[in-house]
């Protein structure tokens, strides 16, 4: 019996042993070093990196696409994927992919590095380089100046996981996802100067399950964008500052817009922010929508504007005079809101005459301005307050 018995045991821990390694074997790694990659930050580095993802995707079983320390060149590089038979590459970055200094090369481009029709991309690590003063400069001193890249752009992908990246001074938008479904965002690093104009931290279009994690953006515009078309986000534990807060919007620039629903914002810190927690739509018509969306446990530390819903944008009063916004908004809770407010008014609704907010929820609310409490502003909206509601609510 003892014998029986230890050969069984022998046979399970050989049988653990090849497990182990056929798994480990079948993950094959592609070091952008071997495919002719310079990490000396001035030999271009694109056909490399393609290399490595054209040879990842040949395959039907895991693959990583490896990319050592050092510094990388790359130019605008478009990763597809709808002939690749592989749903499980990684990127791992141990060190950092760096865009051309001048911001002419890829300043059209659309995206620096754009994956698109892509399923099981993961990306761990590394820093993305923009270099965009140069064209942030450009752009300030009102010269001609291209329109700029998005750093990194997904667009029509699922099952996306990015974790530990850091983007720094981005062209435009640092990170984009646009029409995918289940990506998660964890310990994401953005950085930019407060002045970089339209350099959003992270932008979400037309997507769903997006979950963004445990992060740091500092930026000249957005740290998260919120488009028409996204439903069911999670976003937490995330620290925003310099930077015009978590945007719902702009919203209802067309007449027929997806809407925006079961949005849940969480355990954010926002510093120095011209804004905090905001929706903002256009005043045109539209028949998009925002409902179902939760705002929790957020600390405002010298914030401009730091509860806001603005249904009149129209920025120099351009492509919407005299109109009013045809966005719904309903059901909306800010639950635990607590700090300092840059501007005596913290709280400020103003919503469509032609569809008022409704549903509105406040509770447990405490911003001061200067020692005292804040002054709040409302505008057609309906709804709740409970608890302690400081300014004192105006619903």
């Amino acid at each position: 019996l003892e014998l029986n018995t230890m050969a069984a045991t022998l046979a399970l821990m050989f049988s653990f042993i090849f497990f182990c390694s056929s798994s480990l074997a079948a993950t094959i790694t592609y070091n952008v070093l071997t495919m002719g990659a310079k990490p000396d930050g001035k030999t271009d580095s694109t056909k490399a990196v393609l290399t490595a993802w054209a040879s990842a995707c040949a395959l039907e079983k895991p693959a990583t696409i490896y990319v050592p320390p050092g510094r990388y060149l790359l130019r605008a590089a478009y990763f597809g994927g709808k002939n690749c038979k592989n749903h499980a590459i990684s990127l791992r970055l141990d060190g950092t992919l760096v865009a051309p200094s001048d911001y002419h090369v890829i300043g059209n481009a659309g995206s620096w590095l754009k994956f698109e029709s892509v399923s099981g991309v993961s990306i761990y690590g590394g820093t993305l380089d923009g270099q965009g003063s140069g064209l942030w400069a450009c752009k300030a001193s009102g010269r001609n100046c291209p329109s700029g890249a998005t750093t990194l752009a997904f667009y029509s992908s699922n099952n996306i996981v990015i974790n530990g990246l850091t983007s720094l001074n981005s062209q435009m938008f640092h990170i984009v996802m646009d029409g995918c479904h289940n990506a998660k965002l964890q310990a994401v690093k953005v950085s930019a100067s407060g002045r970089s104009p339209n350099t959003d931290g992270i932008h979400l279009q037309s997507s769903s399950g997006v979950t963004i994690l445990n992060s740091h953006i500092r930026t000249g515009d957005d740290c998260i964008s919120i488009g028409p078309g996204n439903s069911n986000l999670w976003i937490e534990n995330v620290s925003c500052g310099p930077g015009h807060g978590i945007s719902i919007g702009s919203l209802g620039w067309n007449l027929q817009e997806p809407g925006v629903q079961n949005v849940t914002v969480k355990d954010v810190t926002f510093t120095g922010t011209q804004n905090g927690v905001r929706i903002k739509t256009w005043s045109r018509a539209s028949n998009g929508f925002v409902k179902g969306v939760l705002f929790q446990n957020i600390v405002m530390v010298n914030v401009d504007n730091p509860v806001i819903i603005d249904q009149n944008y129209c920025p120099n009063h351009h492509n919407c005079p005299n109109q009013v916004s045809g966005v719904k908004i309903s059901d909306v809770s800010y639950d635990n809101i607590h700090g300092t407010s840059g501007t005596q008014v913290a709280v400020k609704f103003h919503c469509s005459k032609e569809h008022p907010c409704s549903g509105i929820r406040l509770e447990d609310m405490n911003l001061t301005y200067k020692d005292r409490t804040a002054k709040a502003s409302c505008l057609n909206a309906d709804g709740t307050a409970s608890g302690s509601v400081q300014p004192t609510s105006c619903l």
